[in-house]
């Protein structure tokens, strides 16, 4: 099948957000060319609905009836859209003129290409790549994530140096292109996550069922970032933490309890780190991340034993040993 901008469903996830979608929806009207834009409206109670309604009667409105949160707000809407090429994107995203051309461009050069990712830059700092996806997402034989153009605060400024077509491990949720018949395949995300790290554990899963992810540097957005959570919440932490864990467990290929307990040590250390920056809310909050994992690890490994998993896919070093020990802190 060869793909054209009016095969693409551009779906915006909002949970109170009208303010952001008065900011940002008309990027993404005036220049998703040919493409269906939906809002999946997380039981807001501002009034987002009407405003939709009032000034957006081209968008589609899909309403859930509670905040489930990222992965289970997507995973009801996406029942609903059946445009072969899904776009998760959020609502404090700017896109840019002819964004989606590249996208269904580099979709159609191979077939087993099934989630894309575009450049990400931060919407307040134009010049800079954006924390959430940057140039494309890896990660660590550990489950730390990193991307080309960001290693954990270390933001590098955009020259141009990622502005092409590569295959990456993991895509950004902030902008995630995905086929609707392999987001189906794989039954979406994991609804206990529900926020943070989702989309790490998608595109791992759709790795090791022999899909590609890529990163296309010639379609640009510009990301506000934490606009949901903020990185300074305690919260987003917990999520993290925990959801990471997870992800090892189900995805990893082998050694599976010497790369977990490592992790863990390792997360000891960041709450070591954050009381001694006084931030003990952010302590507490990896204790309770621990201790969640421990009562969903039945779980986990039921999980693990139906899904597939492959080898070779991650970078073999530690990035934490890099970047704190040996300073190597651009990609």
């Amino acid at each position: 099948m060869t793909f054209t901008t009016k095969d693409i469903a551009v779906v915006i996830l909002n949970w109170n957000g009208k303010i952001l979608l008065e900011r940002f929806l008309p990027s993404v009207t005036s220049y998703s060319d040919k493409a269906s834009v939906y809002v999946v409206d997380n039981a807001s109670t501002d009034t987002s609905i009407d405003f939709l309604k009032s000034n957006y009667p081209g968008v589609s409105i899909i309403q859930n009836t509670e905040n489930g949160g990222y992965a289970k707000g997507y995973n009801e809407a996406l029942k609903h859209i059946k445009k072969p090429l899904i776009c998760l994107l959020n609502s404090d995203i700017e896109v840019t003129k002819n964004w989606l051309v590249p996208i269904v461009e580099t979709y159609n050069s191979a077939k087993d290409i099934a989630i894309i990712q575009p450049k990400i830059l931060d919407q307040k700092q134009k010049s800079h790549f954006e924390y959430a996806g940057a140039a494309g997402g890896f990660i660590d034989k550990y489950g730390y994530p990193f991307c080309r153009g960001r290693i954990f605060q270390t933001i590098e400024e955009d020259n141009g140096q990622y502005n092409d077509i590569k295959e990456i491990f993991w895509a950004s949720g902030a902008c995630f292109f995905i086929k609707n018949s392999v987001f189906k395949s794989l039954n979406g995300f994991d609804e206990s996550y529900f926020a943070h790290m989702e989309e790490i554990d998608l595109s791992w899963r759709a790795f090791n069922t022999s899909h590609k992810v890529m990163y296309v540097g010639l379609s640009t957005v510009f990301h506000v970032g934490g606009a949901t959570l903020n990185n300074t919440s305690a919260r987003k932490t917990y999520l993290n933490f925990r959801n990471s864990l997870f992800t090892l467990v189900k995805n990893t290929d082998k050694n599976v309890l010497g790369r977990v307990l490592t992790r863990m040590v390792l997360d000891g250390l960041a709450a070591i780190r954050f009381l001694a920056q006084l931030k003990p809310s952010h302590f507490v909050a990896i204790i309770k991340a621990h201790g969640s994992f421990y009562l969903e690890l039945p779980r986990l490994l039921k999980k693990r034993s139906q899904l597939k998993q492959l080898s070779n896919y991650y970078y073999q070093k530690s990035i934490v040993w890099n970047y704190f020990i040996k300073k190597q802190i651009k990609f």
